[in-house]
């Protein structure tokens, strides 16, 4: 049995894991402010435009997770040899990040393009939904391939500590995609009204802007993964081999997961176009509290892989559940927060059914009291994540959706006539389960391990 005191962390801490976490959750809150506010915008359009977008998003959530798990993968070498100081396998990891990145997301760029009404149509069957989406989608799949470059290098930066540029990149091109998005949408300032394409419109130029600023930044900073274009396909196998074994779980299971998501949505969906809507506004405003998320992401790394790569296997260890027990307290008053807000911000979606409103109110409120056990069940993600325990974050996330969480809501969404409350609490009461397996394999304690050791 583990000691309470494991858990308990000091204002030293606190300040060491605010400093790494608050710029890329400022980050994440002003992206996921931003999308609040082209949600108001699209919502202006109706429950239809609102659905359209909605759909393509899931597809969109897909594809960004995907790739992500590669990317995060690399990542955590990246931060276990920079413990290490081999920046030589810095550099050759980064290689492989970018060259998998880009692999496969224009496998979503392809689908995407080619056959946007197939993917909108998998979640609802309004021809209406259907051709506002694939319109949507055909303009907003280019942004995928600017987005991969620019979570290689931000998650690179990162992984060595460095979110601050990140962060400026991102405020310049969220502010961007608002600008343009208040001109293309609705004609503004003489531009073309081009409504949900204006949005996508938008969207592309926003991502593309973000990747030049980043770039801009790794050219005139001297970060020790950095290598040259000419070199990208230098990558030895025993550095390819070592991110594919780890990072093939975490791709599975960013797919897995983000599938799994699109699945319950599929599921909410066919209790109304007005839960359809309400979902989406619940997930843009919900967006803005995950941010936590986020944080504690960049943290775990940092706090967690780095020492490991120093051989500093014991603190590693402590900093985990130093970890567990901050994002714990912080998660109350984030829940608080996400409560509160509530009564305010889904009676601005004007233009929206007030049953749209309502369903969003109440996945909110349900999303707010449960919001402790999904930060702790994501912190225990994380810690497996970072110590490069990647099967078992496979087996705790989505292995656990696709085989508990999913087939119970198919089951009530198909032979019962259960409303979409009680549809929603049925999905989300899985996730009390899943936080006592999650804590079950931290206790167990395989993610305390160096990754680089035979490299360093």
């Amino acid at each position: 049995m583990l000691s309470i005191k494991k858990f308990c962390f000091d204002k030293e801490f606190s300040k060491i894991v605010l400093a790494i976490a608050i710029p890329l959750m400022l980050q994440q809150l002003i992206t996921c402010s931003v999308n609040l506010i082209d949600n108001l915008m699209v919502g202006q359009l109706g429950d239809i435009a609102v659905g359209g977008v909605a759909a393509v998003n899931r597809f969109y959530i897909i594809a960004t997770y995907g790739t992500n798990g590669l990317i995060n993968a690399a990542a955590i070498f990246i931060a276990q040899f920079y413990g290490a100081r081999n920046h030589e396998k810095m550099q050759q990891t980064f290689r492989f990040m970018l060259v998998s990145a880009v692999a496969i997301i224009m496998v979503f760029l392809v689908i995407g393009t080619l056959i946007p009404d197939v993917v909108v149509g998998f979640f609802t069957h309004d021809p209406q939904i259907i051709a506002l989406g694939a319109d949507y989608m055909q303009i907003a799949a280019f942004s995928f391939l600017p987005m991969a470059l620019t979570l290689c290098i931000a998650s690179s930066m990162r992984s060595i500590g460095e979110t601050k540029l990140p962060l400026i990149a991102s405020a310049v091109a969220v502010i961007t995609n608002t600008s343009l998005n208040y001109c293309l949408i609705f004609g503004n300032f003489g531009f073309p009204r081009l409504g949900v394409s204006g949005a996508a419109v938008a969207t592309l130029i926003a991502r593309c802007l973000e990747l030049a600023i980043i770039l801009y930044f790794l050219k005139i900073n001297d970060f020790e993964f950095k290598t040259s274009l000419v070199k990208v396909l230098d990558i030895p196998k025993e550095v390819a081999s070592k991110v594919i074994a780890k990072g093939l779980p975490l791709a599975a299971n960013e797919i897995l997961w983000s599938m799994g998501m699109a699945a319950l949505f599929k599921f909410y969906a066919t209790r109304g176009t007005d839960v359809m809507s309400g979902y989406s506004i619940c997930t843009t405003i919900g967006d803005i509290f995950f941010v936590l998320y986020a944080g504690m992401a960049a943290a775990s790394t940092v706090l967690i892989s780095q020492p490991f790569g120093a051989n500093d296997l014991e603190k590693g260890r402590s900093n985990a559940y130093k970890l567990l027990g901050f994002c714990f307290c912080l998660s109350f008053v984030f829940a608080v927060l996400m409560y509160g807000s509530t009564f305010i911000i889904p009676q601005l979606y004007a233009n929206v059914s007030a049953n749209a409103r309502m369903v969003a109110t109440n996945f909110l409120r349900v999303q707010s009291v449960l919001f402790w056990v999904y930060m702790f069940t994501t912190e225990c993600y994380f810690i497996l994540r970072s110590g490069g325990d990647t099967k078992n974050t496979l087996i705790m996330d989505s292995c656990f959706m696709w085989l508990v969480n999913i087939p119970l809501v198919g089951i009530f969404t198909y032979f019962t006539s259960i409303g979409y409350l009680g549809l929603y609490l049925v999905g989300q009461a899985t996730d009390l389960l899943k936080l006592v397996f999650a804590y079950h394999l931290i206790t167990k304690e395989k993610w305390v391990k160096n990754l680089t050791h035979h490299d360093s």
